[in-house]
Formats: C-alpha cells, sequence, structure tokens
C-alpha cells in the first residue's frame, strides 16, 4: 500500500511542478554573495531587512486553465496565496497590486470580484497594478508586501524538530481542483484571527522555521521545508490529521486555505498547539526533522524514502549548495 501511494505522490503534478523552480534557482544563485546575504532567497517571501525588521515581498501567478474555468475562485485565490506567503513568514500584510490579462471587460469583471472578495475577507488592499482586456489569453498574478516585525523562515529548522501541521477543517473540497476551501464562506474576522496566530508565534519566539501548505500539498511543502534547510525527516501518515470524507492520498497534495507546517523545538509543541485548538484549528505532529537528506514517509509498520534530495534536488534552494 505505501509503495503505491508513494509512486502516486512523486507523480503528482503539484510536486513535480515544483521543480520548475530550479531555474529561478540556477539564476538567483549567481547574485553577489548569496550565501553571505542576510536573508537568503528561496523563501517564501523575499525579505528585506528594514531597521529592526522586515518588508516581506511575494508574488503569485494563476495557472492559465484555473483563470480560464474558475475565473472568480481564481481572483480570490490569487489574494489568498499572497496573504498566506506573508503570514508564514511571521508578517503581517500591507497592500496588493495585480497583473491581469484578459480577453474582455466581462472575463476580467469576475476575476477582479474575485479579487476584491478576498481582499475585503483578508482586510488588504488592492493599490495598483496593470490591467489589459484585449489580450489573447486570460492570465493573472497578483504581488503583496507585507512586515514582519520577527521573521520565521524556511531556512531555520534544526534536527530534532518536530513537524506540526496546523489546519483549518471547517471547509470541503473543491468539486474541480485539489483545494479544501475553508475561505470563501468564513467569517473574515475569523479568517483574520486565525491568521494572526503565526506572527504572534514568532514574535514569542515559538517558532522560527514555517512553511505554509501550497500546491504539492503538506508532501511537497515539506519537501521543500526540508531541502532550504539542508535537513531531512520522517513523516508519520498515520498522524496527518485529514478531513472525514477525504482519500488521505488526495489529502496528501490537497491546498488547504489555511494550512501551515511548523518546525517546533519539543519543549514548545504544547504551547504550540494550544494557541491553534484554542480557536478551534486542528495542529498535531506529524513528524521530526533529522540530519539527513531523505524524506522518509511511514505508514503503519512501513517506510520507504520518499525523496533524497541530495541526489535529486526538488526547487534547487538550499544553502549546501554553492553558487
Amino acid at each position: 500500500m505505501l509503495s503505491t501511494l508513494v509512486t502516486k505522490l512523486q507523480e503528482s503534478i503539484g510536486v513535480l511542478h515544483k521543480q520548475d523552480i530550479q531555474t529561478a534557482a540556477h539564476f538567483l544563485r549567481q547574485t553577489p554573495n548569496w550565501l553571505d546575504a542576510e536573508v537568503l532567497l528561496g523563501d517564501d517571501c523575499a525579505a528585506i531587512p528594514d531597521g529592526e525588521a522586515y518588508l516581506l515581498l511575494a508574488s503569485e501567478g494563476m495557472m492559465p486553465f484555473f483563470v480560464e474555468q474558475d475565473p472568480w475562485f481564481a481572483g480570490w485565490s490569487a489574494v489568498m496565496v499572497n496573504v498566506s506567503d506573508i503570514y508564514a513568514m511571521g508578517g503581517r500584510p500591507i497592500a496588493l497590486v495585480d497583473a491581469l490579462w484578459s480577453q474582455s471587460v466581462e472575463q476580467s469583471q469576475q476575476i477582479w470580484a474575485g479579487m476584491q472578495a478576498a481582499a475585503q475577507a483578508y482586510d488588504v488592499p488592492i493599490v495598483g497594478g496593470h490591467t489589459n482586456c484585449h489580450s489573447p489569453y486570460n492570465a493573472l498574478s497578483v504581488s503583496i508586501l507585507g512586515r514582519a516585525e520577527r521573521l520565521m523562515t524556511s531556512f531555520d529548522a534544526q534536527p530534532g524538530q518536530q513537524l506540526l501541521m496546523a489546519v483549518n477543517f471547517d471547509g470541503q473540497m473543491h468539486p474541480e481542483f485539489a483545494f479544501w476551501n475553508a475561505a470563501t464562506k468564513a467569517d473574515p474576522v475569523r479568517l483574520q484571527e486565525d491568521l494572526a496566530l503565526l506572527p504572534d508565534l514568532a514574535e514569542k519566539r515559538l517558532c522560527r522555521a514555517g512553511k505554509d501548505i501550497s500546491m504539492g500539498g503538506v508532501i511537497g511543502t515539506t519537501l521543500m521545508l526540508l531541502e532550504t534547510s539542508a535537513c531531512g525527516a520522517v513523516l508519520n501518515l498515520d498522524a496527518i490529521p485529514c478531513p472525514a470524507g477525504v482519500s488521505l492520498d488526495q489529502w496528501l497534495t490537497a491546498f488547504p486555505s489555511y494550512g501551515f507546517l511548523l518546525s517546533i523545538d519539543s519543549d514548545h509543541v504544547a504551547t504550540v498547539q494550544a494557541m491553534f485548538r484554542d480557536r478551534q484549528l486542528i495542529c498535531e505532529p506529524i513528524g521530526e526533522v533529522n540530519c539527513t537528506s531523505e524524506l522518509v514517509l511511514r505508514l503503519q509498520q512501513d517506510s520507504i524514502c520518499f525523496w533524497n534530495l541530495q541526489k535529486q534536488p526538488l526547487t534547487g534552494f538550499t544553502p549546501a549548495v554553492p553558487a
């Protein structure tokens, strides 16, 4: 059973598409003093030192078929994923800009309606961008600016730390896409307060390393966290919280609208769990970081090496790889 699951996960589009990032890693590693920078490249956001804090800058593009098939939800998602990136690094969002190409004014209106709905729900204004309604195709990207008083990064996971998965089960799977929707019908105040837990964790020094769970699901996200931290881990699939009615293989590569992977010192685990549970959010230990370069998946009594990052890079962003 585990070997079949591993093969399916290794071939999943969400995980394979992460390898496209190697193109960016190849060129950005040629930046002078890349390995000596105060904040390394390759995280959810670019972190720009700003006095005693950090400005956070991120951008996300939507897949063209997604924009074509569900323009309203693509607009919503473009805002949501950017907001999640900011909070995943211990920050708070400031403002958004968009770049929109559409084949007609009518098509752009649906995309704009989705973006505006999400911007209002997350209380982040759209302050500018680019719009073209005479394009031969439909495309959308959104960028965000935020600020973090204390940074959480994907470069700081340490051997011996516990991997915690925090997620909101109050939702449902999208009928067409690998997306767990716990956002579009949620109370905006709850959305904002649930996300505020992340900078709270950072500022209380309970967490220094983590990522939001994005395309590729918890498996792909774990790989990216391990790669940038130059670590390995054992992931216990039996321990991964999974919503009722969703199969494990579907959930492992799903994009939860509220989902974070956190690397936590053992003596902070109970405190962190309590903070999420107090808001009726799921937060469970699902694995442990180690000093290898392998992500090992464990299910019941079986264990399989899912990925060896030393032999097969994922995104190519790791401090262990010289410029």
